[in-house]
């Protein structure tokens, strides 16, 4: 059995449906494409050989190289203190004060009289916000609440904060 190329397969479907010219210029075309793809493709590999060898360069050229150059500060300025410097010293021994024990054991004192009072639990009776603020009425008042279970007593006169007589 005779086998045909793949060149005799193409010149026969191409003899058939084809134009004259036709199998020249796809023949060209075919070519140019060829050709742009491999210059794409050597193109590509020069790129990334160039990148590699700056990149190699770049890190070459930065581990060899030193600064030069020579920083120096400016003198700085004298900073004013936000403080005072104070300096102490030891005192003599004749300016310290010092304590000693009597001599005496026994001690005289005068007391006054003594009242005791006793009071029994139970004896009194606790009273209401109106009842309170009627007992101080004579003196302006107010009762703040500091909490759901505590309140304080506010005199608009300090000075009756500290007692006044009740009648």
């Amino acid at each position: 059995m005779n086998r045909k190329t793949d060149n005799e397969l193409l010149d026969d479907v191409l003899a058939e449906a084809a134009p004259a010219g036709f199998r020249g210029a796809l023949l060209d075309k075919t070519l140019r494409v060829v050709r742009l793809r491999r210059r794409i493709r050597r193109a590509r590999n020069a790129v990334g050989v160039f990148v590699a060898v700056a990149l190699l360069g770049l890190l070459v050229l930065q581990k060899t190289s030193r600064p030069h150059s020579i920083v120096i500060a400016p003198t700085p300025k004298p900073v004013e203190k936000s403080y005072a410097l104070i300096s102490t010293r030891p005192l003599s021994a004749g300016s310290i004060v010092t304590t000693r024990p009597l001599a005496a054991v026994t001690f005289e004192t005068s007391t006054a009289s003594v009242v005791v009072i006793e009071t029994t639990p139970g004896n009194f009776r606790p009273i209401n916000d109106q009842q309170l603020l009627a007992l101080v009425a004579a003196h302006p008042a107010v009762l703040v609440r500091t909490g759901p279970h505590s309140e304080q007593l506010v005199f608009a006169n300090p000075d009756d904060a500290k007692g006044f007589p009740l009648n």
